[in-house]
């Protein structure tokens, strides 16, 4: 706002109006210019009444220097008066205060005629008055004009205010399910269209706890609560690190997309190492609970395939997520896999075959597939390769 008013000032300097720090206080020289010139003016009458008072000899001026103060202080006036008019931008206080010098100097100089003098000075304080009144003037219509674009410039802020929010609370419904890059991209260069309907190629993880369901029966609510938070915790900000879009969170589970909505060239090779540091993160959760006689697991299933992906929900609730048969194997293989164990399809194992060392598993009949799936368990993997 500052740097808004300060603009305001220097456009005003720059058409012929002086910053408001600058200003002569409501014409004040050319006050002070008349006075002088008049007080000089009757200098001798002065002089003859107060010379008394004081113990003096009344004594003459010289009438050169007399009438040389007077055009002096007459031009200070006018002088002040042009100051004055480059700021409020009237020309009629000044020419009357011009016009009242030039009779001063004609009549001093050519043909004096106190009649023509006391006519010049009343043109003089004509101006003198007249322009406090304009500076007046100038000054209402000034805190006008700054009042007008303050409120616009309050309007302005109210819906740029107002953008940021919609803004911010669009950002944070994203960051729900996309790593904070993807939703940053998709906000700040209006991507949103990469969130409609589509059908891709996709590396889709699933991960669970195992035995979860026992385990909620047998604690309090705040501690299973507790659990859950760890657990999303830690695995979304893995999930964040690789990469990864969450699909969608369903109390101990968690299905994470790659490769979409923004592509990566190693969409599987990501959800495999992702998979091994969420294996890793949920051992100290593990430890913890199996020290108080709880048993708890972790189990994964990857898959590679094509699914088709948007937004689903309604108002003020939405979840980017994928459906297709690559979705529903990788939720049974997660199903399927006992605890630390990372199964995937036969489609991703030869996307990874050269970085992780897998065992096969054969067919597996899996609920909801139509036909048995060729499964490995992977069993290491190189992180270099």
């Amino acid at each position: 706002m500052t740097e808004n008013i300060r603009t305001v000032d220097q456009a005003r300097s720059g058409t012929g109006q002086e910053p408001s720090g600058r200003r002569l206080p409501f014409g004040f020289l050319a006050y002070a210019g008349v006075g002088m010139s008049i007080l000089f003016c009757y200098a001798d009458v002065l002089a003859v009444l107060l010379a008394p008072l004081m113990g003096l000899t009344p004594s003459g001026i010289n009438p050169h220097v007399q009438s040389v103060a007077m055009w002096a202080f007459a031009l200070v006036a006018v002088i002040g008066l042009l100051k004055n008019a480059m700021q409020h931008g009237a020309r009629w206080p000044l020419v009357l205060g011009a016009a009242g010098l030039a009779v001063i100097v004609g009549t001093l100089y050519t043909f004096y005629d106190i009649r023509i003098l006391i006519l010049g000075y009343l043109l003089l304080v004509a101006g003198a008055v007249l322009n406090p009144v304009r500076l007046l003037a100038d000054l209402n219509r000034s805190v006008r004009t700054q009042a007008a674009e303050l409120a616009q410039l309050n309007d302005s802020l109210e819906q740029r205010v107002g953008m940021q929010v919609e803004e911010i609370e669009r950002l944070a419904r994203l960051k729900r399910f996309l790593s904070s890059e993807v939703a940053d991209l998709i906000t700040s260069e209006g991507k949103e269209s990469l969130l409609e309907s589509h059908r891709r190629l996709i590396a889709c993880l699933f991960c669970d706890v195992r035995n979860f369901t026992a385990f909620s029966d047998a604690v309090e609510p705040e501690e299973v609560m507790d659990v859950l938070q760890s657990v999303h915790q830690r695995m979304g900000r893995l999930v964040a690190a690789h990469g990864g879009t969450i699909g969608y969170r369903a109390g101990d589970g968690l299905m994470v997309v790659f490769n979409d909505p923004l592509p990566c060239d190693d969409p599987v090779s990501r959800a495999a190492k992702l998979a091994l540091e969420m294996r890793a993160a949920f051992t100290e959760v593990q430890d913890h609970w199996r020290k108080l006689g709880h048993d708890i697991g972790f189990g994964i299933g990857i898959s590679y395939g094509y699914a088709t992906l948007g937004l689903i929900g309604s108002e003020g609730r939405f979840d980017y997520t994928a459906i297709g048969n690559a979705v529903n194997i990788a939720a049974r293989l997660c199903d399927r896999a006992e605890d630390g164990e990372i199964l995937i399809d036969q489609r991703a194992q030869a996307e990874i075959e050269d970085q992780a060392e897998a065992e096969a598993l054969g067919a597996l009949d899996l609920k909801g597939v139509g036909k048995p799936v060729n499964a490995y368990r992977i069993i290491g993997f190189d992180h270099g390769a």
